[in-house]
């Protein structure tokens, strides 16, 4: 009989101690999966209580492996082939899929789901390690082997498999709510639009834009960094407000070093108002603390002053180290080195305040009428629809 890779075998990981709430994750993250993979056609999905099960049909097992490593909620999955749950059958199966060309190092490690299979866990093991060692060079060695047979025996059928697969982790994405990200052209605001949704949050992101200012590259920069965080919920909306003349009007009426954070003040303003309309149920950026100017404590209490939505830093205690090597591991830093800048790169103040003060940002607002301008930003925005980018252009892994 010709084997091959067949199924592919989802292990939940984190999703196990959620006790009442587990099937509604489990549905999930079904339903995440089922999006994620929906231009290969021909697949069948099947969830159970502790595992989820791909069949292939003929379907490429790599290219589907890649795009379900981006699906948060997955622990680990595995390539996997399924056969008849018989003695012989499993066997067969291990001997015919294996390359035993080069001599290799091996542990079979069986599972018996269904304990009315005849054949204990460590029999397995021996039979299938016994007929290996009989028609092949390979040796055993239980602590460190170049391959780990897995035999998870159930009722039905039995799953043969030789590797073990990361997955994402985290918890499928739509179970958390909803939140609105600001998103830069920089590095650390789609790490922290990342580390959202690994929580289990789905995003909306909002990126402000001042043309002329800021190009258009600039712009696509940020919808190419939407794209390839996008791969990790199927889609992602983006909000383009159009900030130049609130920006202009805080230059004109307000000293140079107290730019920067009003300029964040009026986008946490706009951010709450479009949070409000699309039903978020909090804000999120990519800040760390000390980082610049407008991230110390001081700061972030001024900014956060002027909303009454929550507001979540992921980035808030990681150095910026760190944060690059997420970063590179997402696949986003190689676009957000690019050279184009934002409207806060462009308008940043020689000497920014490290300390500002609320009673001073308050008077300086008051000497304009900035809510007519914040308004006409929300009434004024652009909404985008993104998708993964090819995978043909992908490289996130």
């Amino acid at each position: 009989m010709d084997y091959r890779y067949d199924h592919i075998l989802i292990r939940y990981g984190e999703l196990s101690l959620k006790g009442k709430n587990r099937n509604v994750f489990i549905r999930q993250l079904k339903e995440n999966i089922k999006k994620a993979l929906k231009s290969f056609s021909t697949l069948e999905i099947e969830s159970q209580h502790d595992r989820m099960y791909i069949y292939l049909k003929e379907e490429d097992p790599n290219e589907v492996a890649n795009v379900l490593s981006r699906v948060f909620g997955i622990s680990s999955f595995s390539l996997a082939i399924k056969v008849d749950s018989d003695i012989d059958a499993i066997v067969d199966a291990c001997l015919q899929t294996l390359d035993f060309s080069n001599a290799k190092t091996f542990k079979v490690a069986a599972r018996r789901s269904d304990k009315n299979f005849p054949v204990i866990s460590d029999q397995i093991n021996r039979i299938v390690a016994g007929a290996i060692l009989k028609n092949s060079a390979w040796k055993v060695d239980v602590h460190h082997p170049d391959y780990k047979i897995v035999i998870e025996v159930h009722r039905d059928s039995t799953y043969i498999m030789t590797d073990r697969m990361a997955g994402a982790g985290g918890y499928p994405v739509g179970v958390g709510g909803k939140a609105m990200v600001l998103l830069s052209g920089g590095i650390d605001s789609p790490v922290a639009a990342y580390l959202m949704m690994k929580r289990g949050v789905r995003i909306e992101c909002i990126h402000f834009a001042s043309p002329p200012y800021t190009s258009e590259n600039a712009q696509q920069k940020v919808l190419d960094l939407a794209s390839i965080v996008s791969a990790y919920q199927g889609d992602l909306l983006v909000h383009i407000v159009p900030f130049t003349n609130l920006q202009l009007a805080i230059y004109q009426h307000a000293d140079e070093s107290y730019a920067i954070t009003l300029m964040r003040r009026m986008m946490m303003r706009i951010a709450e108002g479009l949070a409000q309309k699309r039903k978020a149920l909090v804000l999120a950026t990519g800040e760390s603390v000390g980082q610049v100017a407008s991230q110390t404590l001081e700061s972030m209490v001024a900014i956060n002053s002027v909303v009454n939505i929550p507001m979540i830093r992921p980035l808030v205690c990681m150095d910026k180290v760190e944060i690059i090597e997420l970063s590179k591991k997402i696949g986003t830093y190689e676009t957000s080195i690019l050279p184009y800048e934002d409207c806060c790169t462009i308008f940043t103040p020689k000497n920014p305040v490290t300390k500002p003060r609320v009673d001073r940002c308050v008077k300086y607002e008051e000497s304009f009428d900035f809510e007519s301008l914040v308004q006409e930003c929300i009434q004024s925005v652009e909404s985008i629809w993104i998708h993964p980018q090819q995978k043909e252009d992908q490289d996130l892994y």
